[in-house]
């Protein structure tokens, strides 16, 4: 009987899922629905460094006695985890961009404005006694 290995992820392994977090980042899906997506060079790029850190911290877990399925978890999740984190922090960085981009927070319309508007459009007929 054959021993597989399944921790660490090989290189094709890597580049696979590399791809795939490109794709989920710059394309609709589920996430993007809530958070948005991410232009896909920026998409590229955080897609490197989400697996990177992932791949670094489920080597940095392992143990003698790990069969590689806790480390393959761990690396799951910190996929998960960071590409979450990247996602909404993108997300307030456009909000917040938006804000900025339009020169002031939206502004409420005063009282004192709105009631002198009203009665500047009044069209009403006037009617008077003879």
């Amino acid at each position: 009987m054959d021993i597989v290995i399944i921790s660490p992820p090989t290189q094709r392994t890597r580049d696979a899922v590399v791809v795939r977090l490109v794709e989920t980042l710059s394309r609709q899906s589920i996430l993007s629905k809530c958070y948005g997506t991410l232009p896909s060079d920026e998409a590229s790029s955080a897609a490197r460094l989400i697996e990177t850190e992932a791949f670094s911290t489920a080597a940095a877990s392992a143990s003698a006695e790990d069969d590689g399925i806790k480390i393959l978890q761990v690396y799951s999740c910190e996929i998960s985890r960071k590409m979450l984190d990247t996602v909404k922090t993108h997300a307030s960085s456009a909000a917040a961009s938006s804000i900025v981009n339009a020169g002031t927070a939206p502004q409420t319309p005063s009282l004192e404005g709105a009631s002198a508007t009203t009665a500047s459009e009044d069209n009403s007929p006037t009617v008077t006694e003879s």
